[in-house]
């Protein structure tokens, strides 16, 4: 895939994309998907295996890892799920909007500046997740970015992250709050926001047994495409959107990256919306309660800051 395809500003129609903005109390997830087909175009993206070797923090955990945020214990409907499936759907789900993506030249290249930065920060903060949630060590990370002018950006089940052009050009984030964005959007599959939301609404629905019998037995397409159809209907809860802003503070501040960006986060964020609240601002703990929640929680991360290796390499934002 050339770079002068590749089209930062453009409007793709994917039908498989999350419909939520960053910080939307929405949709987790998007479409069931299928893989390319043999013989097809090739996809501009990159498996990121064997990421835990790689710069800014090391698979042991130090020390000081019991300091930081404190977060409540995962719901028990998480059990009613299983893991797997619900990663298989979300590895699905994102192959089919890659797929989309570099069909309507909306998939930026390798070696796209913007992209480039993606990584590198998500090299310094994946290996930092296992003390989240164990199963992030198995995951296959990948990370790209879609030419769209959406103020967006998202992290499905197993690792599978995407930034949309216009956040980065909009906003104007710098380093330090492309790391905030992306550790909460990591944070939401760590704490594994979806498959609680969804063990949550089969309880609440009395389908407990139904549930068991789509998810639970043999036929592993049916489950999948089961899962993704669910995925759809997802909204996260205020709570879960508060735990994923402190998570991901944490993950930014332990991979070197300041977590008082935050603040001007999502200063940026109510200044985007002009009055009217953008599609990311609705129905989410906003404004001045959302940005006095990470202030009064910066102390907690501050020293993990301090102590942290800081990034060798600074990256600039979209021209304007």
């Amino acid at each position: 895939m050339d770079e002068v395809d590749f089209h930062p500003d453009g409007e793709p129609i994917l039908s498989s994309a999350p419909t939520r903005g960053f910080g939307r109390c929405d949709d987790c997830g998007c479409g069931a998907a299928a893989d390319a087909p043999a013989g097809g175009p090739r996809l501009s993206r990159r498996l990121f295996t064997g990421l835990l070797g790689a710069a800014g923090g090391a698979a042991v955990v130090p020390a000081w890892a019991r300091d930081g945020v404190e977060v409540g214990k995962q719901s028990w409907t998480t059990r009613l799920i299983p893991p797997e499936q619900i990663e298989a759907a979300g590895q699905q789900q994102y192959a089919q909007m890659m797929k989309q993506a570099q069909q309507q030249r909306a998939l930026a290249p390798a070696n796209d500046p913007q992209l480039r930065r993606l990584r590198f920060i998500a090299q310094r903060i994946i290996p930092l997740t296992n003390s989240w949630n164990a199963r992030a060590q198995q995951w296959q990370w990948e990370v790209n970015l879609l030419g769209s002018k959406e103020i967006n950006a998202f992290c499905m089940p197993g690792g599978k992250i995407a930034f949309y052009y216009g956040i980065l050009k909009t906003l104007q984030l710098t380093d330090d709050e492309v790391a905030i964005v992306m550790g909460h959007e990591i944070a939401h599959a760590l704490r594994e926001h979806a498959r609680e939301r969804m063990g949550k609404t089969m309880a609440t629905n009395g389908a407990i047994e139904l549930g068991a019998a789509i998810f639970g037995l043999g036929n592993m397409g049916r489950s999948i495409a089961g899962i993704g159809g669910q995925l759809l209907s997802l909204r996260f809860s205020r709570e879960d959107e508060s735990e994923a802003d402190l998570v991901g503070m944490e993950l930014a501040a332990r991979a070197g990256y300041n977590p008082e960006a935050g603040v001007s986060l999502w200063e940026k964020m109510g200044r985007a919306a002009k009055g009217a609240p953008p599609q990311m601002l609705s129905t989410h703990p906003a404004g001045p309660t959302r940005i006095q929640d990470i202030r009064a929680n910066l102390p907690k991360v501050e020293g993990l800051y301090q102590r942290a290796a800081k990034p060798t390499e600074r990256f600039s934002a979209p021209a304007a």
